[in-house]
């Protein structure tokens, strides 16, 4: 497959700003790389990292009234643009298209485009065009090209000497950090010894400490935990309780990121939950949103400024690079056509136009079209098959940003409800609470309820004073139990406890646990369990200055205990069917009972199962 250069730039025309202004200067340069297009995609399109291994300067970003405006130096010369939303097609092609409003030249557009070599690489061609503005430009962009040009054949052997040895998951082309001073060193081997009294290995803590010390620049700011346990073959879940005791002791700060639920960009940086909004906007995809779903916040991480300043760095807006899940991004002006190849492969994706609300689905399939026509104003799903053809027609009155991207979610994400269900967060940072009027869908969580059975002979037998101790010591059980399988107490009412899980099986096997530890055999301890289960939806709300979850899933599970005596689980249908359930109830050999659970407030009986995990004799 041969890239056809002029096709290329016909799908990335100059804005109408640009149009007829002065003479186009260009320069074309092809490199072959050993490895394919799908391979080198993910780190060519990071161009943040690949300018950087190029030698270019800092740049700065910000966005004002729905543009991105840019601030950098080339040389000795300050630029200041508007940045074109970036326009790309995965493992095909990207364009960048610069408005300039100080600098060496009125616009430029750079072009990356790959194809297959033909032996199981790429060739990977470099398309620039510069508008100079006069002279002083013209010579400055032709001796700084000659330069490029070299940074270019430099750092793309770089890559493909690095992609030969590198792991799957590895970042290339890094960048050594700048050595600490010593109070920073001696500050950083303190907390290290701290940590290791963190219920996670040694190992874990080494690698999360020495990756502050020592980590590029370009990862550290945000640090995102399932990819960098990823990489660093650990498990993520230990990873992420590492990072909150380093948060407690002072090595990192924890961050609530609000996250537009289209591009996916960070739209609001939070250091408190209290402080997160209950609506915000992305003014780049056109759209308000609610914060009211957990998907809407990401919990990432940032290095301790007293350990190391870490600046929010770019060296490019890098948009395809930041927008992974973006497989096609196009800007048709209004009235056109444009014909756009992909590579994308069998599966469903979400389509979209900039603007519009909600999305439609892609359904590539084997034996599909292999040309899709799409208009701005269609409101239909769309068929094609394997590497189909897009025929984007905007037939509005304005430009149109076409989007077609993964219908999965973001799986590398942390959100609310995994941190929410950590005992280890709830004891670390009691202190964090929602605002009072954000109420958080935290989406299906299994809630655990224990109660005490015969309580008030209980208390009548053994005097208020006892009988508190002995409650207080059952909890300290309690809680152990909940901790051990994953799982958080949300609160303690009296003498019965609330807990919530993000595994039913996972709350299933913490029940058997608890109603065995309170079985008959105990003979230090008159207090005997019952516990019930349920799963469904449920919300995140403030609640006494603490995270709470409400709603009909808890209200039943609580209801549920009804149906259980002492040393019995009472299990929600939704529970028993939910995956992983069934395999351990039968692994356990449990026996169950069906049954069910009539109230007025229900519109039919609510099915469950009783089973006797340590009944009385």
């Amino acid at each position: 497959m041969a890239v056809e250069l002029a096709a290329v730039l016909q799908r990335h025309p100059w804005p109408a700003s640009l149009r007829d202004t002065g003479v186009e200067w260009m320069w074309h340069w092809r490199f072959e790389v050993d490895a394919p297009p799908d391979v080198l995609w993910p780190h060519l399109s990071d161009t943040s990292r690949f300018n950087r291994a190029l030698g270019l300067g800092r740049m700065q970003f910000e966005e004002r009234d729905g543009a991105l405006h840019g601030d950098g130096r080339n040389g000795f010369v300050r630029q200041q643009w508007i940045e074109e939303p970036w326009q790309w097609v995965a493992e095909r092609e990207l364009a960048s298209i610069r408005v300039y409003a100080r600098g060496l030249a009125y616009g430029s557009r750079v072009v990356y485009a790959l194809a297959p070599n033909g032996r199981g690489g790429s060739e990977l061609h470099v398309h620039f065009t510069w508008l100079p503005r006069g002279w002083y430009g013209r010579l400055a962009l032709a001796l700084g090209m000659r330069w490029l040009r070299r940074q270019y054949a430099r750092a793309t052997a770089r890559l493909a000497r690095e992609l030969r040895e590198a792991s799957p998951h590895d970042r290339l082309l890094p960048a050594a950090a700048p050595p600490l001073d010593d109070a920073a060193r001696a500050r950083l081997d303190t907390l290290r010894e701290q940590l290791y009294g963190a219920p996670v290995s040694r190992a874990v803590v080494d690698r999360l400490v020495d990756h502050v010390s020592t980590g590029d620049e370009l990862e550290l700011y945000r640090i995102r935990v399932v990819p960098l346990a990823r990489r660093w073959g650990v498990d993520d879940g230990e990873l992420l309780v590492a990072c909150l005791y380093a948060t407690r002791v002072g090595l990192l700060e924890l961050s609530w990121d609000v996250v537009c639920p289209h591009c996916r960009g960070v739209r609001f940086e939070a250091r408190s939950l209290g402080d997160v909004p209950v609506r915000e906007a992305c003014e780049a995809c056109d759209v308000q949103f609610a914060i009211d779903a957990d998907r809407a916040l990401e919990i990432t991480f940032h290095v301790h400024p007293s350990i190391r300043a870490v600046p929010k760095v770019f060296y490019c807006s890098a948009e395809p690079a930041t927008k992974p899940h973006i497989l096609v991004q196009q800007t048709v002006p209004a009235g056109q056509t444009r014909t756009v190849p992909t590579s994308l492969a069998a599966g469903r994706y979400r389509i979209r136009v900039r603007g519009r609300d909600g999305h439609r689905f892609l359904d590539v399939v084997a034996g599909g079209p292999a040309a899709v026509t799409w208009r701005a104003s269609d409101g239909g799903d769309l068929r094609g098959g394997p590497g189909c053809e897009l025929v984007l027609i905007n037939d509005r009155d304005a430009d149109a940003r076409f989007v077609i991207e993964s219908a999965g979610e973001d799986d590398d994400a942390v959100r609310p409800s995994r941190v929410f269900n950590l005992q280890d967060f709830r004891d670390l940072f009691s202190e964090q609470y929602l605002a009072a009027d954000l109420q958080l869908s935290v989406g299906e969580q299994t809630i655990l309820f224990t109660d005490m059975v015969g309580s008030t002979e209980f208390y009548g037998s053994r005097g208020d004073p006892d009988a508190f101790m002995e409650v207080k010591r059952h909890f300290t059980e309690v809680y152990a139990i909940v901790r051990r399988h994953r799982g958080c107490v949300v609160k303690t009412i009296g003498d019965a406890a609330m807990a919530a899980f993000s595994r039913p099986a996972d709350a299933v096997a913490a029940a058997r646990e608890v109603a065995l530890r309170f079985g008959p055999h105990r003979t230090d301890t008159a207090i005997r369990l019952r516990v019930s289960i349920n799963t469904g939806p449920c919300i995140a709300v403030n609640l006494n200055s603490g995270i709470d979850y409400f709603g009909g899933t808890v209200n039943m599970a609580s209801k549920l205990q009804a149906k259980a005596g002492a040393g019995e689980v009472a299990i929600a249908a939704a529970t028993c069917e939910a995956p992983g359930v069934r395999a351990l109830l039968d692994e356990l050999g449990a026996e169950l009972e069906p049954d069910c659970l009539e109230h007025p407030a229900l519109p039919a009986p609510l099915r469950l199962v009783r089973w006797k995990v340590a009944p009385a004799p």
